[in-house]
């Protein structure tokens, strides 16, 4: 006979007749039992309702994974920490080797440029020849004059180049007009394979970027203590340098704090964003990638870490890759160990 029919015995409730306090304190007596047992359990997270999973249901998925033959252990989820314990005045210390601990960039000084036309030279040599095949800017073929439509600049459209240093070849006309598209600052990047010629400067707005010592390691880099970078970037007016000029940027999340390991490369890598600062590399004004909004200040493409003692964003620590990740950025903007040379601290 049924059970509790004809015995005397009540039924056993169903997991439909227990309500959501029975369901979790039974799902955490028995992950007790599991962990006190030493049995390799399955995690399953969310007792406080702090992540996407109900507790509830956190508690049934447990009872039936549990009825399959799977351990279960509920386990809260990893707590996010963007920012180290609190630092005093005096335990912050100056970089060795580094003579000052804040650097601050001002409006783009107008500079007496040479004609795109003279720049190109420096980085061009003419091809009498042009091989069959098509400019990689306007997808005209190389032996016919340039696509190039918009303002005419002062060269003929048939005219044709090599870049000296990968040899890539295009239309004068073409890359005369792709020069005044750009930054305007004297330097050249390829189009094809991004080789940098001169100096590449940016857009990033005026700001302040401070750096120092923390007496505090990061996760993965329990040896040394951290390099703490603070950006502060207000918001103001677009210059003509910008996607909008005359128009007001915001500026959001400001001051931004970063981190590295105080390590020989975490120095390395400190030395070589001051470089990528001065040049007005670190910021652009743009969209957000993550917001969509317009006209505001926005990382451009040298990722910074900005969570402090976790990783649950991929902006924290441990990352055993990030260090050699962000000095391969650097380079794409053409900054490397030479750049050190040509720069003063």
């Amino acid at each position: 006979s049924p059970p509790g029919v004809g015995s005397g015995k009540a039924p056993r409730p169903g997991l439909g007749t227990l309500n959501r306090s029975h369901l979790q304190r039974l799902a955490i007596a028995q992950s007790r039992v599991l962990i006190a047992s030493g049995v390799p359990t399955v995690p399953v997270k969310n007792l406080t309702g702090s992540s996407p999973v109900n507790p509830a249901l956190a508690g049934i998925t447990g009872i039936l994974m549990s009825a399959a033959g799977l351990p279960v252990c509920l386990t809260r989820p990893p707590k996010l920490v963007l920012h180290p314990p609190p630092v005093s005045k005096s335990e912050i210390q100056s970089i060795p080797g580094i003579s000052h601990s804040c650097r601050k960039t001002t409006k783009k000084q107008a500079k007496k440029g040479k004609t795109p036309e003279e720049v190109l030279k420096k980085y061009l040599q003419k091809v009498r020849h042009p091989p069959d095949e098509d400019c990689t800017i306007c997808m005209e073929r190389l032996s016919a004059p340039s696509g190039y439509k918009g303002p005419q600049p002062a060269v003929k459209p048939d005219l044709v180049g090599k870049l000296v240093k990968c040899s890539h070849v295009f239309h004068l006309h073409c890359l005369v007009a792709m020069y005044n598209n750009g930054n305007k600052d004297g330097s050249l990047q390829c189009p094809t394979c991004k080789t940098i010629y001169g100096v590449k400067t940016g857009t990033q707005p005026p700001g302040k970027m401070e750096y120092h010592i923390i007496p505090h390691a990061l996760p993965g880099h329990a040896d040394c203590k951290t390099i703490r970078i603070i950006y502060n970037i207000p918001p103001g007016v677009q210059g003509p340098e910008h996607p909008n000029p005359g128009k007001s940027f915001t500026a959001r999340g400001f001051p931004r704090h970063c981190y590295l390991p105080d390590s020989e490369k975490g120095r390395k890598v400190l030395k070589l964003l001051l470089v990528a600062w001065d040049r007005r590399l670190i910021f652009a004004i743009g969209t957000s990638s993550t917001t969509g909004e317009s006209d505001t200040v926005i990382w451009n493409e040298i990722h910074h870490k900005t969570e402090f003692g976790s990783n649950l964003t991929g902006h924290g620590y441990p990352d055993i890759n990030y260090l050699d990740n962000v000095l391969a950025e650097l380079a794409a903007q053409g900054i490397t160990e030479e750049s050190l040379a040509q720069e003063k601290d």
